[in-house]
Formats: structure tokens, sequence, C-alpha cells
């Protein structure tokens, strides 16, 4: 900086001293010498107008890098030129704006993998037209869609969702379901609002609340089978065994008070009290079942030799009502870690429901499927082409003691969603009716 500062100093007051003589040569009237000046004073003012042009120049190149974000621009600053130190410091400016950008990439490349990686659907659209600007992978999941637009094309697959969303208001939250082909769920929806550059967006979080909510219930129904359970059972054995004692004394009586009908008619009556109450025994007894599962005995099972197993064991009554079942599965080496009974236990309640739905069906068909889905979970599949089951009855399905069917006890889907929660799995369905039914497992 001090070399320039001299070559300054000395350009102007080389400049100057030489005005200064042709000043003096003027007014003293020798404007011969004026054939040596001249030039001189010419040259100076050139090398001044080069020295301007190229500062310019530099200067000019140098903003227009950083307009364009060109940071892969170099000056040298090691050359012998006065102009060295500016080209060292353009240099440590376009030094710094790359190390701040890279900063800032780095932290947009690690929020995005953060949103990617959570489980909470995240959607940022502008407020006014509707356009959305990102949606993260669980979002897609969620909604089966690849890619939206605008929000506005919700409203022709879900009009439902649609309006909760856009009636949502920053800084509120509502539960809401969303319903695809592939599965429904409940979520709750969060909502916030900021502006940039004058345009307003607002960002809404989908948070799935199926699993709390699921646990929370089925802590709930544990809680009143188990008081259910233990007070039937405790008022009727002693009731059945009552009974049961009467009516051995009255077996070992005289003969002869059986004269009269009286005594017969005492005995059927024990008896019948007798049998109602192993009826109701039984009865919580198998109620009694939905709090009994507590660990499953996790082990590594092919997919495969499931669905084998299932083959074998539900053929005979496949065959015998004539309903054809279709095995995929994409990977034979598919896996999952799970407990075999158990899940066993599942798929043969969902096989029987099936043949349940299509036993009206023309071609009743039911198919197991298995894959890994998007998020790199094992997913079993149970499809079946019968009756379908109506969306008001749809959300019920899981609640014991439900059942559409006169002789169902509205346990079996019980046990199963039990069962799906033990192995931090889930359990959802999609269903038509006339169209049929989907149970998917999640693991």
């Amino acid at each position: 900086m001090e070399r320039v500062k001299i070559n300054i100093f000395l350009r102007t007051a080389g400049l100057f001293l030489t005005l200064c003589l042709s000043a003096y040569l003027i007014v003293t009237e020798r404007y011969t010498y004026f054939l040596v000046i001249g030039p001189i004073i010419f040259y100076q003012l050139y090398i001044i107008y080069v020295k301007q042009i190229t500062l310019y120049r530099e200067v000019d190149q140098f903003s227009q890098a950083l307009y364009y974000r060109d940071f892969s621009r170099n000056f040298n600053s090691n050359s012998l030129s006065e102009l060295s130190p500016l080209y060292s410091n353009f240099n440590d400016i376009s030094r710094l704006f790359q190390q701040v950008s890279r900063d800032k990439e780095t932290q947009y490349q690690y929020l995005q993998k953060i949103l990617e990686l959570v489980n909470t659907g995240i959607l940022s659209f502008e407020t006014d037209s509707g356009e959305v600007i990102w949606m993260n992978e669980s979002l897609k999941i969620m909604l089966d869609r690849p890619y939206i637009k605008n929000i506005s094309s919700l409203s022709k697959r879900d009009e439902s969702l649609y309006k909760d969303i856009i009636s949502l208001k920053p800084g509120e939250s509502k539960i809401a379901a969303i319903i695809t082909k592939r599965m429904s769920a409940k979520t709750l929806l969060s909502a916030t609002a900021f502006q940039t550059k004058g345009v307003k967006y607002q960002l809404i979080a989908f948070q799935n609340i199926n699993e709390a909510l699921d646990e929370t219930e089925s802590k709930a129904w544990q809680k009143l089978l188990s008081v259910l359970t233990h007070e039937i059972m405790n008022s009727i054995a002693p009731i059945s065994s009552l009974a049961d004692t009467i009516k051995n004394r009255l077996a070992s009586l005289d003969k002869r008070l059986d004269e009269g009908n009286n005594l017969v008619d005492l005995e059927l009556g024990i008896s019948t009290i007798k049998k109602r109450s192993e009826g109701l025994l039984r009865f919580a007894e198998t109620y009694r079942n939905l709090n009994k599962i507590t660990k499953p005995n996790i082990q590594p099972l092919y997919v495969r030799d499931l669905f084998e197993n299932l083959h074998s064991l539900m053929q005979p009554t496949l065959l015998q009502k004539n309903i054809e079942l279709e095995i995929i599965l994409k990977d034979p080496n598919l896996m999952l870690d799970a407990d075999l009974a158990l899940v066993e236990q599942v798929l043969i309640n969902l096989l029987v429901n099936g043949i349940e739905a299509v036993k009206a069906t023309s071609g009743p068909r039911i198919i197991l499927y298995g894959e890994i889905g998007q998020n790199e979970k094992t997913i079993i599949k149970i499809i079946d082409n019968g009756v379908g089951i109506d969306e008001e009855v749809l959300d019920k399905i899981f609640i014991p003691f439900f059942s559409t069917r006169k002789t169902g006890s509205g346990i079996g889907l019980t046990l199963c969603k039990q069962i799906m929660m033990l192995h931090n799995g889930s359990i959802q369905v999609a269903s038509k009716p006339d169209e049929g039914t989907s149970f998917i497992l999640q693991f």
C-alpha cells in the first residue's frame, strides 16, 4: 500500500511540476521549449488515463464476478503492478464469499437431509397463489404423491384434507384424516407463516399420530378389559361352583324324593345355571387373551417360509370354497424380525376375514404380497376382491367387541393390532365397497 501511495504522489507531483514549468515558459515567452515539455505532459496524462481505465476495468470485473457468484477468478497479486494490493484484497474478498457460500450450501444440505429423515411431513406454499415451494419425502409417502404443483390440486383427491389445510391459521393445530388408495391415517396439522421479499408463505407440518392414538387407545382398552374380565370371572366362578355342588347333592338324595316333578325341575334349572356360567367363563377367558400378549419372541424370519406355511394351512379351506390364493414376493430373500407364532396368528385372522369377504364374489381371489417399502421397512399386504368395508365402519374395525358379522366376536382385528404394536409395527386398512379390501402390515 505504501508503494501505491508513493507512485501516486510521484505521478501527481511530476505532473504538477511539469505544468508549473509550462506556465513559466508561457509567461517568459519561451515557446520553443514546448517541443520538449509538451510530449512529457501528454505522456503523463496518458499514463494517468491508462491507470484509471485499468483500475475501472478490474473493479468492474470483480463486481461482475460477485454479482454472478463466480468466485473462480483469481487476480495476480504477485505482480509488480501498483494494483497488486488491490488484487490481493479482491482475492481475499472472493475467498471470504466462497467460504460463506460453502457454509450456506452445507447448512442447506444439512437441513434438507434432516427434513428428509424426519417422519413428520413438511409442506411449504405461497399463501396467495397456493404454489407449492417444497415438500419432503415423508409427506410424499403420506399423500402417496411424488409431486404437488399447487395446493389446490389436493381438492381433487382429498377435498376434506384440502379444506383443513386452507382453513388452518398460523399457530393453530388440527387433527385431520389422510385417505389414499394405500391406507388411511390420522395426522396432526400444525401451521406457521413467514414472509420474504414481500411474498407470504405458509409452512404446514403433518405429524402421523396413528401410532400414538393406537397406543393410548390400546392401553385404555387393556385397562377396561382387565377390569371387566376380573369382575366377570370373580362373579361367575362362585355361581358355577355352587350350582355344581347343589347338583351333586341333589343327585345323591334318596330316590323317593324324586317322586314329584319339582326336584326334576330344580335339577334342570341348576344345570342350566351351570352351563350358562361356564359359557360366560369361556367368554371372559376369550377376551382376557387381549391382555395376555406381553412380550414377543423376536427372531429373523424369511417371508417366503411364512407364506408357505400359511398356504399349506389354508389350502384345504381355500379349495373347498373355490378361492384362489396368489402369492407375490418380489424378493425371495425378504426377511423380517418377528415372533413367528404371533405373526402367523395375525395373517390367519386376516385370511379368514378375507375368505368371509369374498364368499359372495364372482371369481374370489386373495393376494399375499411382500415387499420392501420406501422407508426400508418390510411390508406385507393381504388383498381381497370381496365386498369391501363401508367408510363409516372403517374407523371402527379395530375397536374391541366391534364386528360387522353376526357371529363375530370383535376380537380378531384388535388382537392383530395389539400384536403389530408389540412388533413396533402398524396395521392399516384401505377399502372400497364392492371393490375389495387391503390390510397393510408394516414391520
